[in-house]
């Protein structure tokens, strides 16, 4: 469905990414976690097609620029990009329009959405009269109503209440039940955990390793942030020492439990 080949991009004479290759089928959720400064985003931007970029991308087969591919394509970026002055109503008329979309039933389809997130009290205010997580939450939608076949998540939960990422994560779910790719990038560990099929570790623009929850064993399976600081850094965790299950294999880090026996105090009186 989605295939990177040897992405590599440079601003000036700095790597954003260099050789990233990464690759999602029908159904499967993809975390592309990192910290700060990784280059997630920039290949995120590469994927769809906003960046130029040395390397193969090919969505459903396609070249990522064609008409084919961006049909394919749903997107949330990190920082919601509403215009101002059009209602929240007015935004999914827009992308009704904008994708010549079936209007009842895609109408029928932003009410839906627009109940899961609690946003019907706000249909007809102004983007610009909402609260960031509510802007996030009109962003969500925009890039679901034309039931991509491939959704990339750039921070998806930054700034939603509790309840919204709940409500998300199970749309996730939804969406992979029914054969969409989905590729999240975050470095907010938790919000991923249990939902992801496919893991990839990126530091410094370059892709680490890419890990299957299918393959991983014992305790590794459970926790993706264990994952994650076994190949990014040293990690002492409160977590046990793992038993037999096999840890990642490019980083032989020791995972142990801090010492956190209590001093006993010196009771006995000192002879005056």
């Amino acid at each position: 469905m989605l295939r990177v080949k040897k992405l590599t991009k440079k601003f000036g004479k700095k790597y954003a990414n260099e050789d990233v290759n990464l690759s999602l089928d029908e159904g499967e959720i993809g975390v592309l976690l990192g910290p700060n400064g990784a280059g997630k985003s920039t290949t995120m931007k590469c994927i769809l097609g906003l960046l130029s970029f040395e390397g193969e991308v090919t969505v459903g087969g396609n070249p990522v620029r064609s008409v084919e591919a961006k049909k394919m394509l749903g997107y949330v970026p990190e920082t919601p990009a509403l215009y101002p002055m059009l209602t929240v109503r007015e935004h999914f008329e827009f992308i009704i329009r904008a994708y010549h979309l079936n209007a009842e039933k895609t109408k029928e389809y932003a009410i839906e959405l627009a109940e899961r997130f609690r946003l019907t009290e706000v249909m007809d205010y102004y983007c610009k009269d909402l609260s960031k997580g509510m802007q996030q939450k009109v962003s969500i939608i925009c890039a679901l109503l034309p039931h991509p076949k491939i959704l990339l998540l750039d921070e998806p939960m930054m700034g939603l209440d509790p309840h919204a990422i709940k409500e998300l994560r199970v749309m996730i779910s939804e969406l992979s039940e029914e054969g969409v790719a989905i590729l999240i990038s975050t470095h907010l560990i938790s919000t991923v955990e249990g939902i992801w099929n496919k893991a990839y570790i990126m530091r410094k623009g370059q892709i680490l390793s890419c890990h299957k929850k299918e393959e991983m064993v014992g305790v590794w399976a459970e926790s993706l942030e264990r994952i994650f600081f076994a190949e990014t850094e040293s990690y002492d965790s409160i977590w046990q020492t793992p038993s037999p299950a096999k840890a990642p294999t490019k980083q032989s880090h020791t995972v142990t439990r801090p010492n956190t026996a209590k001093k006993k105090k010196n009771t006995k009186k000192k002879k005056k």
